[in-house]
C-alpha cells in the first residue's frame, strides 16, 4: 500500500494551555547575515532549515509566527521584498534560512532570474541543508514553480514540510479541501518520492498549525 504524506492538524489554544507549552524550535531566533550571492553564504557547518515559496504566499509571516516574533523576518504588502538569502540562528545552534520569494516581483527580468538562480543553487548544492519548508497559499494551491522546486529537492530524500498558509481566509470545509488538494497534487506529481512529506493548514494570523509545525521541525533538529 502506498504510504501517503502526513496531514497534521494544529492543537487548539485551550489544549496548549492545559498541557503547557515547550518553546518552539524557532523561538529565540536572531538574525545573523544576508547573502546576495553564493560566495557570501556562511561557511557550512550549522544545520539549516530553509523556507521557500512564491512571493506573497506568507513565508516571512510564517517564520515570524513560528519564532513568536512580529518582525524577525521582514514582511511587506509588496511581493518580492526578500531579495537575499537571510540566515537566522536558533537556540539549538542550527540556522533557519529565509529564501527569496519566486514567481512575482516588480523588478527586471534579469534581477528576477538572478534571485531564482541563487535560490536554486542554494537548494541543490548546500550540504548542511537538512529540510525544506515550502510555503503555499492555501487559496491558490501548488503552483508550477513549487513543483519545480520540489523536483530539485525531493531526490535528496531530505524531509519537506508544506505549510498551506492563510488558511484562516477559508472556512473549515474549504480549509480541509485546500490541504487535501495540495497533498493530492504532490502525490500526483511525485508518487512514492513524496512519501512521508507533511502538509499542515497554517495561519500566521490565528496561529493555526503553529504547534504542529513546531513538532515537525523539532523532530528534524533532534
Amino acid at each position: 500500500m502506498k504510504k501517503r504524506a502526513i496531514v497534521a492538524e494544529s492543537l487548539r489554544p485551550a489544549e496548549v494551555a492545559r498541557i503547557g507549552r515547550i518553546p518552539g524550535p524557532l523561538e529565540g531566533a536572531r538574525f545573523v547575515t544576508g547573502a546576495a550571492m553564493m560566495s557570501q553564504l556562511p561557511v557550512e557547518g550549522a544545520r539549516e532549515i530553509a523556507f521557500a515559496g512564491r512571493s506573497n504566499a506568507g513565508k516571512s509571516s510564517a517564520i515570524n509566527a513560528l519564532a513568536r516574533r512580529s518582525a524577525l523576518a521582514r514582511t511587506s504588502r509588496t511581493p518580492g521584498r526578500t531579495r537575499e538569502i537571510n540566515f537566522f540562528a536558533l537556540r539549538s545552534g542550527a540556522h533557519v534560512v529565509d529564501l527569496p520569494g519566486y514567481g512575482y516581483a516588480a523588478v527586471s527580468k534579469a534581477q528576477k532570474e538572478a534571485w531564482q538562480q541563487l535560490l536554486w543553487s542554494y537548494v541543490t548544492s548546500r550540504t548542511t541543508l537538512i529540510g525544506l519548508v515550502l510555503i503555499v497559499d492555501a487559496r491558490r494551491g501548488l503552483a508550477a514553480l513549487d513543483v519545480e522546486l520540489l523536483s530539485a529537492f525531493l531526490p535528496s530524500a531530505r524531509p519537506v514540510l508544506i505549510l498551506a498558509t492563510k488558511i484562516d481566509k477559508l472556512n473549515a470545509a474549504q480549509g480541509r479541501k485546500a490541504v487535501a488538494d495540495i497533498h493530492g497534487a504532490v502525490d500526483r506529481a511525485f508518487g512514492d518520492a513524496a512519501n512521508g512529506k507533511s502538509v499542515i493548514g497554517f495561519s500566521a494570523a490565528t496561529s493555526q498549525g503553529v504547534t504542529s509545525a513546531d513538532a515537525v521541525l523539532a523532530r528534524w533538529l533532534e
